[in-house]
């Protein structure tokens, strides 16, 4: 018995440091690899620590105004550490963009989804069972699929390369799913509030605000982070509707890295990192939330 308490223990000490190492290796090499050369991250065997760190791919990326040309791009091969690819200028611009996109998709994300979830929740009506299944459906569609239709419909509304043709795409992508985990939260939340509110003379708006908003925080930061996640990381919708750098998101540009002359990979690690800031401190900030957020709504009764 004294045996089984000290072996299970170990064993699930062990297993938790393997997982960790397992998930956060390769965001430790992605880190330590943009602060590398060209040279010393294509090197045999790699080196997880820096040899001789340098900042020049972040320079390279905060300085917007240095002119990259046929010329000095030969100049800069990749061996020597100074390649800088034609669309590094429009990296900080193009993540402005994303973040735009994906806070607007945010916020119309809960002007829609929440009181159509509280409605779908509360209020009886025949299909109710089928029209929420029915939206749920959607999440199997491959977007793929949606391209063509997606295109037609934001051609005809003259929005192509436009960052709302992005936020009314996503929409149509992230409210489905939003409102499902939303309605399986306010389910779970007992009926009575909802009669005791109207009792005391609350419209239906009245008690969704001061009643089942309070209660259902962490739900709302599970679609935050949902829709948040899906309009930052989309790549196939901006490929098909955005042309020029005015109106690219940031995977666009960071793809556009590996079709120059040649590949950096120290490089377009050090665009990876700046990529992963905006969710990582999201996270941090939601981080108590999270995980009852994503259960919100799982069990029943």
């Amino acid at each position: 018995m004294t045996a089984h308490r000290v072996v299970r223990p170990l064993f699930l000490a062990v297993a938790s440091v393997v997982f960790l190492a397992y998930v956060l290796s390769p965001i430790f090499w992605l880190v330590s690899s943009s602060f590398q050369s060209e040279a010393e991250i294509t090197s045999k065997p790699p080196h997880w620590l820096p040899h001789e760190p340098t900042t020049e791919n972040f320079r390279a990326i905060f300085q917007a105004d240095r002119e990259v040309t046929y010329e000095n791009r030969r100049q800069g091969d990749t061996a020597t550490g100074g390649y800088i690819p034609s669309t590094a200028k429009n990296l900080l611009p193009s993540m402005w963009n994303s973040l735009l996109v994906a806070i607007a998709v945010v916020v119309l994300n809960l002007l829609v989804a929440v009181p159509a979830a509280y409605a779908m929740a509360k209020i009886r009506y025949v299909g109710r069972s089928a029209s929420i299944y029915l939206m749920l459906t959607t999440r199997v569609i491959p977007d793929i699929a949606l391209v063509v239709p997606f295109f037609l419909f934001i051609r005809k509304l003259g929005l192509l390369d436009s960052l709302s043709s992005l936020v009314i795409t996503y929409l149509a992508i992230t409210v489905p799913f939003s409102i499902f985990i939303l309605v399986g939260y306010f389910e779970s939340l007992p009926d009575e509030l909802d009669k005791a509110a109207r009792v005391d003379g609350c419209s239906r708006l009245q008690t969704l605000l001061r009643v089942y908003l309070p209660l259902s925080l962490p739900s709302l930061v599970a679609v935050v982070l949902f829709s948040f996640l899906t309009s930052w990381n989309e790549f196939l919708l901006a490929l098909m509707f955005t042309q020029t750098a005015a109106s690219q998101t940031m995977p666009i540009v960071v793809a556009s890295f590996t079709s120059d002359f040649t590949i950096s990979f120290s490089f377009i690690n050090a665009a990876g990192v700046l990529a992963i800031v905006p969710p990582v401190i999201l996270a941090i900030l939601f981080e108590r939330y999270i995980v009852s957020g994503l259960t919100a709504g799982a069990v029943k009764g």
